[in-house]
Order: C-alpha cells, then structure tokens, then sequence
C-alpha cells in the first residue's frame, strides 16, 4: 500500500502566518506540521508516499523533506495541485502514482497520537472498497459527520449545522482504485470544491465502506486554537515524533 499527503490549500484561517509560507510547513510544537503526517504513514509500515502541495511556497516542502530517507522512506514523490480545488481535487492528481492499488491518505494538518496500523491492517482484510476512521468530538460540525442506523453509516454530511452523532470524519482515508473513477464523476458543492464526503458517499451506496475507531487523541491543526492544541498535545505526550 502506497501513502498520499494532501498538503495544498492557502491556509486562509490561520492568515497572516501563510502569507509567507504554506501552512503545512508551520511549526506543531517543536516540528514542522507536515513531519506528523509522514511519520504516521511510517509508523504504518508504509515506505512510498506522494506528497501533493500547491501555492507559492510548493518548493519549500522539497528543500525540508528532500526524498524521505530521514523518515525511513523507500521513495518521497511530489506532485502540484493549481487552485483550491478541494480534498478529492487534490487527491485525483494521486491515480498515476497509486498505479491501481490501494492508498492510505492523510490530510497534512491531521496529528495523531498512536500508529494507524491497526486500520491498515483492516483494510487489507477488507480486500475491496473504502474504509474512514472516526473519532468522537465535541464539535463535529467542523467536519465531516457520519449519520448511523443499526450500527453502520448510512451517510456522511458535510459540516452540518446540526451534526447527526458527535462522530468526526478524521482526515485519514483508505481507498481503492474505485475512487478516481469516483471523482471523475463528482460535481463542484455549493463551496466550489469537490467534496471527499461526496466520494465516501459513493462507496457507502455501492455497500464498500467500513470504518474504525481512531485510538488514542487526534487534531487537525489548520485554526489557531486547534493549531495550538496540537502543539500542547505534543508537547505533553508526543505523536509519531521523528527520530
């Protein structure tokens, strides 16, 4: 299994600080935000990663990570998403680099405190379709949220108003070669951008999606306030530190 970090965007919500560099490259404690994601996927046991960026500082991101042999990567590729175009905007720039395998993809901004291995090691059993890790909030309405009945998802809503469970679609995805046919299909939401939920969905309708749990704590950091509680998480327990 193949790894994608999605690490584009303007970083609108923490400006000014991304008025000169991408946000991705803001420190989380002691460490470039962007270490986190990579070291989650090499905790996972994967080795081969493509990192997709975009914006002015895109550049910067090759002279700090260079090919990812400081993090024990087999191979670090890059590619460049041009606007804001959304998560599976971004992701659809991956199909060359998947190959017609299955891909682990974290968001750049998302923290973890433990391995995801236990996830990976589900979704190879699962053989086919897609599968999202959850984690319980409490303010969900800032993500993606799951509306259950009998125990499984029946549909993923994009930050509602009025959040069916306090589950989180965390920023950790796996999925098969199935979604870039999805994403071909996808039209703009009403944000201008094409929506992962809408392609989570897709694979919800075709009976291929499962979840997990996430252990442990998990943050995103692309707000001020969850930005700092990502560097006070760190500082007080580590996540997937580097060596």
């Amino acid at each position: 299994m193949k790894g994608v970090i999605l690490a584009g965007g303007l970083g609108s919500r923490l400006w000014p600080c991304t008025k000169i560099t991408n946000k991705h490259l803001l420190p989380v404690y002691d460490r470039p935000m962007i270490h986190y994601p990579l070291r989650c996927l090499v905790n996972a046991g994967i080795d081969e990663v493509l990192l997709v960026t975009g914006g002015t500082f895109a550049g910067d991101f090759l002279q700090l990570l260079g090919n990812g042999k400081e993090f024990g990567l087999k191979d670090l590729h890059y590619t460049y998403q041009e606007g804001e175009g959304g998560i599976a905007d971004a992701l659809r720039l991956a199909e060359d680099f998947a190959d017609g395998g299955k891909l682990a993809v974290v968001l750049g901004d998302n923290i973890v405190e433990r391995s995801i291995r236990g996830a990976v090691a589900a979704y190879q059993r699962q053989g086919k379709g897609a599968r999202i890790l959850l984690k319980r909030v409490p303010d969900p309405e800032r993500f993606g949220v799951p509306v259950f009945a009998g125990g499984r998802i029946v549909r993923i809503e994009e930050k509602p108003s009025k959040p069916q469970s306090d589950y989180a679609v965390t920023g950790i995805y796996f999925y098969d070669h199935q979604v870039f046919e999805m994403i071909r299909g996808l039209k703009p939401s009403q944000r201008g951008e094409l929506e992962i939920s809408d392609v989570n969905n897709m694979y919800l309708e075709r009976g291929q999606l499962e979840w997990s749990e996430l252990e442990g704590w998990w943050t995103d950091a692309g707000t001020f306030p969850s930005l700092l509680r990502a560097s006070n998480l760190v500082a007080e327990s580590g996540a997937n530190l580097p060596e």
